[in-house]
């Protein structure tokens, strides 16, 4: 099973830069979008063989996050079941016969940490719902977290140390979501590699420089990581300021 995440940030404008030429060569049976900033209909995606599946943002051209599968899920469900987080779009939970599957897209703390407050509930919320999640049956996680875990990360730790995705209480709440029996698949497999990004900045030819951070992920139940073929970062596919991440899992 292969699985692609790709926060996209505006699917209409990504449309015009080859999205469906990277859809069709990355080929996952699951494919997942984050910041699609629309609603279903507003731009024709046409996808054969492929389930859609939208949850957007009350405010307009804000947010929002998109799955298409080719498999059959059991159900779908949209936001945390809780008020204060389910206006924005942010996620989507499909149920598959052995796992679940949850695409988010994390609140970003913003500007002078204006929402890191909020920020701090939500990581609480979306932890202790992924840990319900995980009683039942295994989940895959995937999409834009909008943290770099630690120093190896981004390529200037120093220099972004208490800016939005990488300050102190960010990092600790992804290291209690990896506590409380998840796996970065990235880094489980490689563990000492520095360079892998899949954020620039659209200044100072960040891209170009790789002057990047790695704030997209897939995070799994611990008890699959038996069954992880491989964890990648697709920096060549371009259209965005982020680039797809992938995982394959056996069976």
């Amino acid at each position: 099973m292969k699985f692609v995440s790709w926060n996209v940030n505006g699917l209409r404008a990504t449309l015009g830069k080859g999205f469906m030429k990277t859809f069709q060569a990355l080929d996952a049976d699951v494919f997942c979008l984050q910041e699609t900033k629309m609603e279903q209909g507003q731009a024709a995606v046409e996808l054969d063989g492929y389930q859609q599946y939208w949850s957007s943002a009350e405010k307009k051209g804000y947010s929002g996050t998109a799955v298409f599968c080719r498999p059959q899920p059991l159900s779908a469900a949209y936001g945390l079941g809780i008020d204060e987080h389910d206006h924005e779009g942010r996620t989507i939970t499909l149920e598959f016969e052995r796992y679940f599957l949850v695409n988010v897209y994390t609140p970003n703390s913003r500007a002078e940490l204006a929402r890191l407050d909020y920020r701090m509930v939500w990581d609480d919320a979306f932890r202790g719902y992924l840990v319900k999640l995980d009683a039942r049956k295994p989940v895959v996680i995937c999409g834009d977290l909008n943290v770099a875990h630690e120093e190896i990360d981004l390529k200037n730790p120093k220099t972004n140390r208490r800016n939005a995705g990488f300050t102190d209480e960010e990092r600790a709440k992804l290291t209690e979501l990896l506590n409380a029996g998840f796996t970065d698949t990235y880094r489980s497999l490689h563990p000492g590699q520095t360079g892998a990004y899949t954020w620039w900045s659209w200044r100072a030819n960040a891209r170009a420089n790789n002057a990047g951070w790695r704030i997209d992920y897939f995070l799994i139940s611990n008890r699959l990581t038996e069954k992880i073929k491989e964890a990648s970062i697709h920096p060549d596919f371009m259209g965005s300021d982020h680039c797809p991440v992938s995982l394959e899992l056996e069976g």
